[in-house]
């Protein structure tokens, strides 16, 4: 998912420098100091006809294997649709269900391990990073506390996890207090009790892997190596500052390549960790994702890696796209293999039975069966999770409980085009003309913007109150808002790569300013959608000869997330942070008896 500015590690210590600062006359710095099926799939038809043995005394023994991803440090329960799982009903319809929320997942996870003896907990990365205030704001230790407590035993690296760079990434692996702030309690960080594996990615230096690149979980005589991977494509949606000095290299020969070691080790049962995903053809998380056929029901990167990691692999723990499925897809030799991501936020775990042959030393692929499980919260909460929220949110609470603005309804961030995206480009605009009276327009990447507002209160400020915490949540990354000059043509060619290059695949619609309108025809292909001769502004068509003033965050600016154009801008000027940006304009622009209406989100006029 979108990261960060091409200084993101400079300005977040900065605007976290800010933030305790401002909390300084409060704060002293010593203070500072369920449903299985249809959700559920098979590696095989046979699964319950092997004479398979539950107990470690036989030939065959199970070992359940539960798993997450991409949390995002949601140790609270995500509001709106972040919170939310869409739940296939027999009769067709769905429902939704709210979910997630670190207490809630403890106890879930807790209550799935009674009875198991031979349990393993593994994440697919994205742990930290674009995290709200009670996370972010302590550079993500409480996230990884709530990690060791939730008896996480491995996990691979996320794009997010370089979100300030590989220095800090060991800071949370091997503790330590943070090198400019210190320490946030009276105790030391004593980092992650898991080891994070980063097999793909590469110090430039040494060519070696910057952290561990496997891990073997052993017991009774049971092995099972986990291999742990991040995109390859992690440098193209991370600050140039926070993959510094590191290559990344492609998930599929990486994992081919430690599946072998490990085999030579003697370790015969694998499971790739691997943040990248896949689109599944149903958003319900129960939906049957081998319907028609294995894999059939699902499409993009994971697919294609899955059918060419080695078949030494058993299983696949995936993540990144934030989507939830249970497929099998085949391996090169043709035979299936257990693909599984858990969405987002702490919503869903995954529930995985691999069966161990202990005459092997391999898992009886034709046995695996898996299924996704809601986080619900109907559920006691885990009393230490309770506690830890608590202790983070007093530290975080005079920062994170001041009113910014105020709103009469939800503003969502769903959709090609969303309410809360024009909101954001129409605040980065008005920004922008404070700092030169010239600006145009304003463009905001949909990944940057991470949760919607939500008009029900989340705590104690009441209906329609817009608080720092939430608006934190919605714009965590500390990007700067800039200003650059581009041509009508290059400014074209900026919307075109919206649904072309990199972005054909898996278009990434800008969230645009109040002004600027053009028509996006999904049933053409490639940057023909974007029509040309639509693009105005304020009713005039753009001028390919023109100069426009363009407010976009620095992680644009930088010609991130497959916006290279972007990136050719001229004339720069480097204002504050996009969340000052935003504060800015909710305070300019609500009050309590005069909130901000949800906008109409009818800049793009769409044709399916």
């Amino acid at each position: 998912m979108p990261a960060t500015s091409p200084a993101h590690h400079q300005r977040r210590r900065r605007r976290t420098n800010r933030l305790l600062a401002t909390a300084a006359g409060v704060l002293t710095v010593g203070a500072l100091a369920a449903a299985t099926l249809p959700g559920s799939a098979s590696a095989g038809e046979n699964h319950g006809g092997k004479g398979t043995s539950h107990g470690h005394h036989g030939r065959y023994q199970d070992v359940q294997l539960l798993s997450f991803n991409d949390l995002h440090g949601n140790l609270e329960p995500p509001s709106g649709s972040s919170g939310r799982v869409t739940e296939l009903q027999p009769d067709g319809t769905t429902k939704t269900i709210d979910a997630g929320g670190v207490e809630y997942l403890a106890t879930h996870l807790r209550e799935a391990r009674e009875g198991n003896r031979y349990s393993v907990t593994a994440a697919g990365g994205d742990m930290v990073g674009a995290s709200p205030l009670i996370s972010g704001l302590f550079h993500d230790e409480p996230t990884i506390e709530a990690l060791n407590k939730l008896d996480l035993d491995v996990t691979s690296v996320g794009n997010h996890e370089f979100d300030e760079g590989a220095r800090e990434l060991g800071r949370l692996q091997n503790g330590g207090c943070h090198p400019t702030e210190g320490c946030y309690t009276d105790k030391r960080f004593k980092g992650a009790d898991f080891p994070y594996l980063a097999a793909n990615v590469l110090d430039e230096k040494t060519k070696e892997p910057i952290l561990k690149p496997y891990w073997v979980w052993k017991k009774q005589g049971v092995k099972v190596g986990f291999i742990g991977v991040t995109l390859e494509g992690t440098p193209d949606i991370v600050s140039a500052e926070g993959v510094k000095g590191l290559a990344f290299k492609d998930e599929v020969g990486t994992i081919n390549k430690y599946a072998k070691e490990l085999q030579r080790q003697g370790v015969k049962s694998i499971v790739a960790l691997i943040h990248e995903g896949g689109f599944p053809a149903s958003s319900s998380y129960n939906y049957d994702c081998d319907a028609p056929g294995a894999g059939d029901g699902i499409s993009g990167p994971i697919a294609d890696i899955a059918r060419n990691v080695s078949p030494q692999v058993d299983a696949l723990v995936t993540g990144h796209t934030h989507n939830a499925y249970v497929c099998t897809i085949p391996d090169p030799a043709g035979k299936p293999r257990m693909v599984t991501s858990a969405a987002s936020f702490g919503r869903l775990y995954t529930d995985t039975t691999l069966t161990y042959d202990r005459a092997t030393g391999d898992i009886a692929r034709t046995a695996v069966k898996s299924a996704n499980h809601v986080v619900s919260r109907d559920v006691p909460k885990a009393p230490d999770m309770t506690r830890l929220i608590e202790k983070w949110n007093t530290l975080a609470a005079p920062i994170g409980n001041r009113p910014i603005g105020y709103i009469s309804g939800d503003i969502v961030k769903d959709g090609t085009e969303s309410p809360l995206g024009d909101l954001i480009a129409d605040a980065q605009l008005e920004y922008g003309r404070t700092l030169d009276a010239e600006t145009d327009l304003a463009l905001m990447n949909p990944g940057g913007i991470r949760a919607s507002l939500t008009h029900a209160a989340g705590g104690a400020e009441g209906d329609g109150v817009v608080t720092f915490a939430e608006g934190f949540t919605v714009q965590p990354f500390a990007n700067t808002v800039n200003l650059q000059d581009f041509t009508g043509a290059q400014l074209i060619q900026a919307l075109k790569e919206q649904v072309s290059g990199p972005n054909e695949a898996a278009p990434k619609i800008l969230q645009i300013s109040d002004g600027l309108t053009y028509t996006l025809d999904l049933t053409k292909t490639g940057a023909d959608r974007v029509v040309t001769d639509s693009i105005e502004l304020n009713g005039s068509p753009i001028d390919p000869s023109a100069t426009y003033r363009v407010a976009t965050n620095s992680f644009l600016a930088g010609g991130g997330d497959g916006f290279p154009t972007l990136g050719q801008g001229t004339n720069d000027l480097v204002g504050d942070d996009d969340l000052a940006a935003l504060e800015q304009y909710l305070t300019a622009n609500s009050t309590p008896t005069a909130p901000i209406a949800p906008p109409k989100a009818d800049r793009v006029t769409i044709v399916q």
